[in-house]
């Protein structure tokens, strides 16, 4: 017999990076079940405008690699809502490079906006959620999590990462009444993957598709979502393979080339100039 559906209406959600992409998409699917959505992004106009389009959502300004702040701007959404029900870490940036070419101003980016703001979300959502035994962390990952793709390295370094946090985290949680999932996507059309073609034996996949697949965890809770679901298969399949075999997959259907063809593409400029601008807290600590 199916378990019953969990009700997301009324929950206080928040999802930070949610002023575009994956984020904006999911942070629509929940307020029209009836959450109480609130968005925090480093671009509040565009987090504002987001908000706006959704019934009783709001936007508030947040760098997820400043901690106090971080951790003040979740004070603040609980002081305005009320006790935060589900915390997505959603946050994230890819610029492409081969690790050679790679400064390392880029690294620290990297590395302080996609994992250290995730663990630190997930820290502090733990604290809270922890004590009233009951909460739901989304810790949005990616296929690079369980692989490594030539011209994303330290990219993938932080969602490996993100992987081995949730896995860890989900074992200290085990009896609390509190859930954790990770959400791998493969390719998403958003801005952030302008100029990566599809490859061969993974197709992309929309926003609306992550959206939909987080808004399912968040009622019938599961801690491992891959999207779309085959990509599941695909990854347990090729784990059992040797390491020369699944070498040579990749490299058949072109999978090790998708990143680094992408990083000569005009399409990716615009991308590429707001990610280097999308961390201030990090350069100034580099000053």
């Amino acid at each position: 017999m199916a378990r019953q559906l969990r009700s997301l209406t009324g929950k206080v959600v928040v999802v930070t990076g949610g002023g575009r992409g994956i984020g904006a998409a999911t942070a629509g699917a929940l307020a029209r079940l009836g959450a109480v959505v609130v968005i925090g992004d480093l671009d509040l106009d565009v987090a504002k405008k987001t908000a706006d389009e959704l019934d009783g959502a709001q936007a508030l300004p947040l760098d997820v690699t400043d901690r106090d702040r971080f951790s003040t701007f979740l004070d603040e959404v609980e002081r305005q809502v009320g006790p935060i029900d589900i915390l997505i870490n959603n946050a994230g940036i890819m610029p492409i490079a081969m690790l050679d070419d790679e400064d390392d101003r880029t690294t620290r980016r990297l590395l302080e906006i996609n994992l250290h703001g995730v663990i630190h979300g997930t820290r502090e959502a733990m604290r809270r959620m922890r004590a009233r035994q009951t909460g739901h962390i989304v810790n949005i990952a990616s296929v690079a999590g369980k692989a490594g793709f030539p011209g994303v390295a330290t990219y993938c370094a932080t969602k490996h990462g993100v992987v081995g946090l949730s896995e860890a985290v989900r074992a200290e949680l085990r009896g609390t009444g509190v859930d954790i999932s990770i959400v791998l996507p493969s390719i998403v059309r958003t801005e952030l993957t302008s100029g990566v073609e599809d490859a061969r034996f993974v197709k992309s996949v929309a926003p609306d598709d992550v959206a939909a697949a987080i808004v399912h965890t968040l009622q019938r809770p599961r801690f491992e979502v891959f999207v779309p679901r085959a990509l599941g298969t695909v990854n347990r399949v090729t784990r059992l393979l040797p390491r020369a075999a699944g070498e040579w997959v990749a490299r058949r259907f072109k999978g090790d080339q998708v990143m680094v063809n992408a990083a000569h593409s005009a399409a990716r400029r615009d991308y590429e100039a707001r990610a280097a601008a999308s961390a201030p807290a990090v350069d100034r600590e580099g000053a």
